[in-house]
């Protein structure tokens, strides 16, 4: 077994300065829907706000596994505010061979206050510390906020563009 394979990642609990990140549970639902009902949310990524009943469904959807678990590994967290106990966003990383690609997103009233960016960093650092050979994340051009997030995390615009969004990428550093 390699240090780095897809098929031995897994969530597991992450901290962060503030955040504790917690690995999906269907019942994160409950707590997430209103965190993350806000339609401006989605103004650079589409779609539409979950309510309850479909977000748990996607959240089973998820903890169900991809169809190549040999080859790709799924693993999202919730974000909790430690002071409050909020749970305030998610955040996600899509395991393979090649490296990880990063998502994330923090409910509108807790923006602002560097939260994502936290996650992003944790989850970057966690990832690099496992042996992952690249992260990536896909950005809209013009968020300027997510690429703050991407910056952070130790990403860097690329001249990519898939679906309208900019391919931000971190790249290990080749052995001499």
């Amino acid at each position: 077994m390699s240090a780095y394979d897809p098929k031995h990642f897994a969530a597991v609990p992450l901290r962060g300065a503030r955040l504790d990140l917690e690995p999906l549970r269907l019942d994160h639902a409950a707590e997430t829907a209103p965190a993350l009902a806000d339609p401006a949310l989605h103004a650079f990524i589409g779609g539409a706000p979950l309510a309850e009943p479909e977000l748990r469904a996607r959240y089973a959807r998820l903890l169900a596994g991809p169809p190549d678990p040999d080859a790709t590994a799924w693993c999202n967290w919730v974000l909790r505010l430690r002071e409050t106990g909020a749970a305030v966003g998610t955040v996600q990383a899509t395991v393979v061979a090649r490296g990880a690609e990063l998502a994330w997103v923090v409910g509108t009233p807790w923006q602002g206050r560097g939260l994502a960016r936290e996650a992003a960093v944790v989850l970057a650092g966690w990832l690099r510390e496992r042996g992952a050979p690249a992260l990536m994340a896909h950005v809209h051009p013009q968020h300027r906020a997510s690429a703050a997030v991407a910056a952070a995390a130790g990403l860097a615009p690329t001249d990519v563009f898939e679906d309208g969004e900019r391919r931000w990428e971190w790249r290990a550093p080749t052995p001499l």
